[in-house]
């Protein structure tokens, strides 16, 4: 019997809280598969607890890795990882994890002996075939273009050629296990461009920082040299693309939402928040120890008043990790519209088009037709759900085009997809009778989405 739809919140005063944040999935699934890939055990802390990271750790498990949580907190799991060597025979369920479906596949060409992979049904509509056809090209055998599948090794690595418009997984995936292929790899892009770049930017830096030699000074080309990866102790970010709902209250609501231990420095796309959520009528602060609490966020990336700070995605404990900083919203309860490109930031569209579809001018999202090969196809979806509550959101070839126009309740679709759950959410915090069908989703990445939403409104 499918569960009831959960009547979304209506905040009926501003929100004012303090929401902190779990770990990043990206980050999580990266630095637990570079842990397996190890020369040797390692520590991942605070690492998120979610299916997605769920189902990494049991493909891993079932590729021979050792992985038992030796602490668990409200902050995330600290995963103890012993890598053995790579087995085959086994099973590996994907779910809907895109870095599960991208990134395992080329470790499990480095098994013993076939590796059968599958997933949820939508996972098997998910584009796979350029990452597969990479594989195929170096020399691994594999018997469908699409889940479910199996695969069979060797793979010594070498020369590929592949499109990764669809997606910048297609990259990380061959770059993770890369260090392990007798020969690494040279990747080569041909097609449009690369979507959500910054993922291959943590993807690099992660490398980098466990001791692999990448060289990425070509446009679209990426070279991984074979060697050891060295084990070190991780520590993860938190997830800052999930920071954007709470976030997004702080607009719709008129109030304010700290979000602690922002990273100053971060290949994380979620750091691209603070300048959207300023170009749509925000005041957004950081407030590090060593700076005025009060400085605007007024630029973008590393502005020159972040030069001097150093961290990436995961730290390792043998440096002083990444500074960190409040990340403090304001909004004033008017919401403006906005014209942008989330080419390299995809992941934050759902909350941006909610917020435009409350906002009082235009709204324009561009550089995403990527979206149609995630979860679900969300820029179809969030138009018909978006139109669904009395809306006028139109599809481009590329995103969305969103008219202010009165809301009415109804139900929200989630379409089985986490980040569409929570735009359904942030709708709700201004229309009364807005219910989501299948909030559980949110367990994708964040589990708790439900205790945490309802305990930012409630705090004062």
């Amino acid at each position: 019997m499918p569960a009831p739809h959960w009547p979304a919140p209506t905040a009926t005063t501003p929100v004012t809280a303090t929401v902190p944040l779990p770990g990043s999935k990206s980050v999580t699934n990266r630095a637990l598969l570079l842990a397996a890939l190890a020369d040797g055990p390692g520590v991942v802390r605070q690492a998120l607890r979610s299916r997605d990271a769920d189902l990494m750790v049991a493909a891993l498990r079932a590729l021979g890795t050792t992985l038992v949580a030796v602490r668990e907190t409200a902050a995330g799991v600290d995963w103890q990882v012993t890598p053995g060597p790579i087995r085959g025979g086994g099973h590996i369920d994907v779910g809907l994890a895109g870095t599960v479906m991208r990134f395992v596949p080329p470790v499990a060409a480095l098994a013993d002996g076939p590796v059968s992979f599958d997933g949820d049904p939508h996972a098997r509509k998910r584009p796979m075939g350029p990452i597969l056809d990479a594989l195929r090209s170096l020399g691994v055998r594999i018997d469908n273009d699409a889940l479910p599948f199996t695969i069979s090794g060797p793979l010594a690595g070498g020369e590929v050629t592949l499109d990764a418009s669809g997606s910048s997984q297609f990259v990380s995936g061959l770059l993770l296990a890369a260090p392990r292929f007798e020969k690494g790899i040279t990747i080569r892009h041909v097609g449009p461009p690369v979507p959500s770049l910054p993922h291959i930017e943590m993807t690099v830096e992660m490398l980098r920082a466990v001791g692999v030699r990448v060289d990425d000074g070509e446009r679209d080309v990426w070279r991984v040299e074979p060697g050891p990866i060295a084990a070190r102790d991780m520590t993860v970010e938190p997830d800052l693309s999930n920071a954007a709902p709470f976030l997004a209250a702080a607009l719709v609501t008129g109030g304010t939402v700290t979000i602690p231990a922002w990273p100053l420095r971060t290949t994380q796309a979620g750091d691209a928040l603070r300048d959207l959520l300023t170009a749509m009528g925000a005041t957004v602060t950081r407030a590090p120890a060593d700076r005025d609490p009060t400085a605007t966020h007024a630029s973008t990336g590393s502005d020159s008043t972040d030069a001097s700070v150093t961290g990436s995605a995961a730290s390792s404990d043998h440096s002083t990790g990444p500074a960190t900083a409040d990340l403090v919203v304001t909004g004033t309860g008017r919401i403006t519209g906005i014209d942008t490109d989330l080419h390299d930031v995809g992941e934050l569209t759902p909350t941006i088009a909610a917020l435009a579809a409350l906002a009082s001018t235009p709204s324009r999202i561009r550089g995403v037709s990527h979206l149609r090969g995630h979860e679900t196809d969300r820029l179809a979806a969030l138009a018909t759900e978006i139109n669904r509550l009395g809306g006028d959101a139109e599809e481009t070839e590329d995103g969305l085009i969103i008219r202010p126009r009165p809301l009415h309740g109804g139900t929200f679709h989630s379409y089985d997809d986490h980040r569409m759950a929570t735009a359904g959410a942030v709708i709700g915090l201004a229309v009364p009778e807005v219910e989501v069908e299948n909030i559980a989703t949110t367990a994708k990445t964040l589990p708790e989405f439900v205790q945490m939403w309802t305990a930012m409104l409630e705090a004062r």
